[in-house]
């Protein structure tokens, strides 16, 4: 019988001296390895503390360590992974954003070069060799910076009489999350563009030539990086004020210029991607906001590029259990199921030259 000073009591008939280091606060013993008997007085039970046997194959009453491996192997569903693969959303944002911001798959932790930009551009004019001499060395210094992708997740949970077919709604729960979670990561993109760009404020009229002050733009990205951007982003006002410019121009070519398709404007302003984003987030109980404001953005972001690539903007991505982009764990209570997606990433500026230009119509 447990003494009043004592909650709980611990004891073993055939064990080796117990080390410290498995003892708690109160000097109980907690060592998972060695079987012992816990007796609760006020729940007048007996429990046994042991070693872990596995998922599902624990006795009732054993008392062992869990931890997140555990969770994973007992709630990773492999098939409603394999169902996010194909996956789309209807607005496509998750296609929007791997536009805007390619992958670079890397590791959960990893390294990537941060060079000195001007070192790429530097010339000189003694690089000829004399007869008995070395050539003249160089060097390319550069820092080395340690990142890691972020463990980002949503989970929704699903009451068992809120519907009528479990398995359905499961599914659409998914495709639910991975839309939130694109939303997101589309809008950290434009949080990291406004942090590092330089910015300055145009006017699109039908006195102005909006794609005019949109190629100045890019030629000041190029002169600070060196290097063209390959990606101009309109908010969806911009493109807007845009074409009200051109339609209420009466100059000859304003409505060529108005009918341009964005694949021909790319060519125009010799660029790889001209995007324009129309998604919007409950920024409100009752309103929603454009995720992209009234601005046109400019940068470099390379589908296909190394961790080492030079470009402005780099979206790390690590794959989850299973190797695919997403993970899906599915937890199973009585009365309700909880569903959560994973993904692992992070958006981080790896370079300079990214510009922007707040449009309004005067």
């Amino acid at each position: 019988m447990a003494t009043p000073s004592s909650s709980i009591r611990a004891s073993r008939s055939s064990a080796p001296s117990p080390d410290p280091s498995t003892l708690n606060r109160n000097a109980q013993l907690i060592t998972p390895n060695v079987k012992s008997k816990l007796i609760i007085p006020h729940l007048g039970s007996e429990f046994t503390v042991g070693a872990d046997a596995g998922p599902n194959a624990n006795p009732v009453g054993l008392i062992c360590a869990a931890n997140e491996n555990r969770f994973t192997a007992s709630h990773y569903s492999e098939a409603l992974t394999a169902y996010t693969v194909g996956w789309r959303d209807t607005e496509n944002v998750d296609a929007i954003l791997a536009r805007l911001a390619p992958e670079v798959p890397v590791s959960r932790r990893f390294e990537f070069k941060n060079a000195v930009n001007a070192e790429a551009f530097l010339s000189e004019t003694d690089d000829i060799r004399a007869i008995g001499d070395s050539f003249k060395r160089v060097a390319y210094k550069g820092t080395t910076t340690n990142e890691k992708t972020l463990n980002k997740g949503l989970t929704i949970r699903i009451d068992h009489d809120d519907c009528e077919d479990l398995e359905a709604e499961v599914q659409r729960a998914v495709g639910r999350l991975m839309g939130r979670l694109a939303r997101n990561e589309l809008r950290r993109l434009i949080v990291v563009l406004e942090a590092n760009d330089t910015t300055s404020a145009i006017v699109f009229s039908a006195s102005t030539q909006p794609d005019g002050l949109i190629r100045a733009a890019l030629a000041a990205s190029a002169d600070v990086s060196g290097v063209r951007p390959n990606v101009v982003l309109f908010g969806e006002a911009a493109w807007d004020l845009r074409l009200d410019a051109y339609e209420g121009s009466t100059a000859p070519a304003a409505a060529a210029r108005a009918g341009k398709t964005l694949q021909e404007l790319a060519g125009y302003f010799m660029v790889d991607l001209v995007d324009v984003v129309k998604a919007r987030y409950q920024s409100s109980a009752t309103a929603k906001s454009k995720i992209v404001p009234s601005t046109v953005y400019a940068y470099s972001a390379y589908a296909g590029a190394g961790k080492d690539d030079p470009s402005a903007i780099k979206r790390f991505v690590s794959s989850g259990r299973g190797g695919q982009r997403y993970g899906v764990y599915r937890q199973e209570y009585e009365k309700f199921t909880d569903v959560s997606v994973e993904c692992y990433s992070n958006l981080v500026c790896t370079g300079v030259g990214i510009v922007s230009r707040t449009v309004t119509a005067s």
